[in-house]
């Protein structure tokens, strides 16, 4: 699935001591700055659609920060760039909350704002909530950090690994994550869910029939510039990272950065 979203310390953002005003052709009144507090109104989990009218947007390309009047109130999103109309409705799609987001380039902090994209994941129009919002109880593998989406079995088959010296299948991976620190390692898996754009990176997670859904080794989770879509079989090349804290209470145990993706 091609999705386009956002994730980095900075987002689509980029760094701007002086605290530049809204990037020019801005549509809707620059709002205040956002309380320290975050909003009331419940929160989507991670995953979710949070759907609502367009009252206000400002575009710091590639991205626009959209304001969008909901039924539990004003809520903010980051979204990729796409025609949108004020006044109507917009939908974001897997979601993901960050609580006291700084931007340097609108010199304001948001309370709460959603990252997501503006496509549903393929396949899932119309779908219920994505499967990484429901809550499970946490084993040896498993994310606890509130936020953090979760690991779901998308009862992927057995997948032949990848070749040569640096290797591995998924359970592998997570059964040596302290050794592997810091090292190239090569393998391969079915795309299960794909966020693209998410703080500057794509977000791909694996599976490729190894590992176990009840302790959170069944899924790879790989940051990349490369796009694929849901279904795909790829192998994958990065360098191993553990308990990488992304911020905003989203950390990995195990993640793969810097990605080369070959189909």
């Amino acid at each position: 699935m091609t999705l386009t979203v956002l994730f980095t310390a900075a987002c689509a953002d980029k760094a701007d001591p002086k605290g530049s005003a809204p990037a020019a052709g801005a549509q809707g009144p620059a709002s205040a700055p956002a309380p320290a507090a975050v909003a009331a109104a419940p929160s989507v989990a991670p995953g979710g659609t949070l759907t609502g009218t367009l009252r206000e947007q400002i575009p710091v390309g590639p991205y626009v920060y959209v304001r969008l009047e909901t039924a539990n109130g004003d809520e903010w999103a980051a979204v990729n760039e796409g025609r949108l109309t004020m006044g109507a409705p917009v939908t974001v799609y897997n979601v993901m909350k960050m609580e006291q987001f700084n931007s340097p380039t609108l010199g304001r902090t948001f309370a709460r704002i959603y990252f997501g994209m503006l496509t549903p994941p393929s396949g899932d129009a119309g779908a219920a909530p994505s499967p990484a919002a429901t809550p499970r109880t946490p084993g040896a593998g498993a994310v606890t950090t509130a936020g953090t989406p979760e690991a779901i079995d998308a009862h992927v088959g057995h997948i032949a690994r990848a070749t040569g010296a640096n290797a591995h299948t998924i359970s592998e991976l997570w059964a040596q994550k302290s050794a592997l620190v810091g090292k190239t390692i090569t393998v391969r898996g079915v795309v299960v869910k794909f966020n693209g754009g998410v703080m500057g990176k794509n977000w791909i997670h694996l599976q490729d029939g190894s590992g176990k859904a009840a302790d959170g080794t069944i899924d790879l989770t790989a940051t990349s510039q490369s796009t694929v879509a849901v279904g795909d079989t790829v192998t994958v090349t990065g360098t191993v990272r553990t308990n990488k804290d992304f911020g905003a209470g989203y950390t990995y145990a195990l993640v793969v950065e810097e990605a080369k993706v070959v189909r």
